[in-house]
């Protein structure tokens, strides 16, 4: 199965470019959105104040360990095996050697099912209202990291890798910043291809960041989670805001790990099969 040519793997990263300058931030409705939360954040019950707590623990953990997160790599691998029968995939490396076309067909199949089960997950927490939001935070944010993960591997990248970690959190940031917030982070993205002594350097900066994760990933939830808090009603809200929020999380993951994979191509072009 042969790779893309130059050429090919070029009009892949315009797309992927023109993406990035498409990404204009939050609709006047989202900005609208964040609001509530803003202004009720001292009123907010005390048990969901404790599960952002947690969240910031397990934010922490996971750049650091990995956490609870790490998905099943041999599956990501037996899927793109499926669909790539000529490439003898193994081992997480062999991936390097899978066309674009396959890596996205997975990841597309990554997004549907992971869109899919955030809906139910959504709908189920929104019986509840308010009691149940309190599970459905760390539960989507949980969700968010594995997608996230898969499509790593599924672009042949290490989530294991502590830098990836960081990396994945970014694209959390990213989803949820507005323009000028994305415009930064496209920056810090691009760069943290570099050399490994680079990449020391700016660990701690980039570490400081977790807790600005969590309040905005908290912020994104606006007025659709404040009408998930209503019983019954907020099923409907929250299976919309849970399927939208994995599906744009997806897409973000999807974009920037193919242009690092393209990139990647350019620039140590492999002998075509």
């Amino acid at each position: 199965m042969k790779l893309e040519t130059k050429e090919e793997l070029e009009q892949e990263l315009r797309t992927i470019e023109k993406w990035e300058k498409d990404q204009k931030g939050l609709w006047f409705w989202e900005r609208i959105g964040r609001l509530p939360f803003k202004l009720l954040d001292k009123v907010t019950p005390g048990f969901i104040q404790n599960k952002l707590g947690i969240m910031l623990d397990e934010i922490g953990s996971y750049i650091q360990t990995g956490g609870k997160y790490l998905t099943k790599e041999a599956d990501i691998l037996g899927k793109l095996q499926a669909k790539s029968p000529e490439v003898n995939i193994k081992v997480l490396d062999d991936v390097s050697s899978v066309p674009l076309h396959v890596m996205d067909s997975v990841s597309q199949d990554i997004k549907n099912s992971g869109s899919k089960l955030a809906t139910v997950q959504g709908a189920t927490t929104g019986i509840g209202g308010i009691f149940t939001l309190a599970i459905d935070i760390p539960l989507l944010l949980g969700m968010s990291i594995k997608t996230l993960q898969d499509i790593a591997i599924t672009y042949g990248f290490d989530p294991r890798d502590r830098q990836e970690r960081i990396f994945i959190v970014k694209c959390l940031q990213f989803t949820t910043s507005d323009v000028v917030g994305k415009k930064a982070l496209l920056n810090e993205l691009t760069k943290m291809g570099r050399t490994e002594e680079d990449s020391k350097r700016e660990i701690a900066s980039e570490l400081q960041g977790w807790r600005e994760v969590v309040y905005t990933y908290r912020d994104q939830f606006g007025w659709k989670k404040l009408l998930q808090m209503v019983p019954v009603a907020g099923i409907i809200f929250g299976a919309l805001s849970n399927r939208t929020m994995i599906a744009d999380i997806a897409d973000t993951g999807i974009m920037l790990y193919k242009k690092r994979r393209i990139l990647e191509r350019i620039e140590n072009p492999i002998l075509k099969s």
